[in-house]
């Protein structure tokens, strides 16, 4: 049987977790006296366990990379004191920010390319969800996933997200992520300028040029434009995945999510 070139990525992934806390710390972590955000309780399991399970269990994952600014809380705590003596586990203490923790991670002599990079309170994050990304994403530089509004309401009319509004649709990002070649690293000193702001979709546009940014806004471009374009000026080929699956794109922000993503694992059953 020949392999696509989706196939072959997704053979050997390696996958990392951001699993770290704001500096400000975290108002849903806070009201409950917990340490972390990620080890907050989810369908009667810390967050981060839901979804290192899910990575670990895939066969197209290999190492699973846990960023965090302290490791103790995860070893103490019952659901994910196993990750401390799993080998296929690596640690990395987080820098002051995501895009400087990444680019210390993928600097390393030892980093291995392609990688997934994926939050703590990706919870519903799944083996199809991580199949059908990682074919999708095939021989990219970058690819991210999103979902288009209209798969997230048709399922859950209910859901508040931030849309970022386009030629062609309506997306709302997912937390999942792509990084295909070393190359791929270039891409953190643009996240390192918006992270603080990462929930203004037009934020990122700002940076590369005025033209660029009117062409978004005045809605003459597709999205899939928009990373060709992007791509070119950096030399690297972005791919936008549209995921088939709402809840790709429902993470535990605030409070209304944990009740409707203890719905939707309550009915998976």
């Amino acid at each position: 049987m020949n392999q696509t070139s989706g196939d072959k990525a997704a053979a050997s992934t390696d996958a990392i977790i951001l699993a770290g806390s704001r500096p400000d710390g975290d108002a849903m972590a806070d009201s409950r006296g917990i340490a972390v955000k990620a080890l907050i309780p989810v369908a009667d399991k810390a967050m981060l366990a839901h979804v290192a399970e899910a990575l670990l269990h895939h066969k197209a994952i290999n190492n699973l990379h846990l960023l965090a600014q302290d490791f103790k809380p995860f070893w103490k705590h019952f659901d994910t004191k196993f990750l401390e003596s799993d080998e296929r586990v690596k640690t990395h203490k987080s820098s002051a920010t995501i895009a400087a923790s990444m680019n210390d991670v993928l600097s390393e002599d030892d980093a291995r390319f392609p990688v997934l990079i994926t939050t703590a309170d990706n919870v519903l994050l799944n083996e199809a969800m991580i199949g059908e990304f990682l074919d999708a994403a095939g021989s990219s530089d970058i690819a991210i996933a999103v979902v288009e509004k209209q798969v997230l309401l048709k399922s859950y009319p209910a859901s508040q997200r931030t849309w970022l509004t386009l030629r062609g649709g309506q997306y709302s990002g997912a937390n999942l992520f792509y990084f295909g070649s070393p190359q791929a690293r270039q891409i953190l000193d643009y996240w390192a300028e918006v992270e603080q702001d990462r929930k203004k979709g037009w934020k990122i546009l700002t940076i590369f040029g005025p033209w660029l940014l009117f062409l978004a806004v005045t809605r003459m471009l597709t999205v899939d434009q928009i990373a060709a374009r992007i791509g070119k000026r950096l030399g690297l080929t972005i791919k936008i995945v549209r995921m088939s699956q709402a809840e790709a794109c429902i993470d535990v922000d605030k409070e209304s999510d944990l009740v409707m993503v203890e719905q939707i694992l309550a009915a998976r059953g």
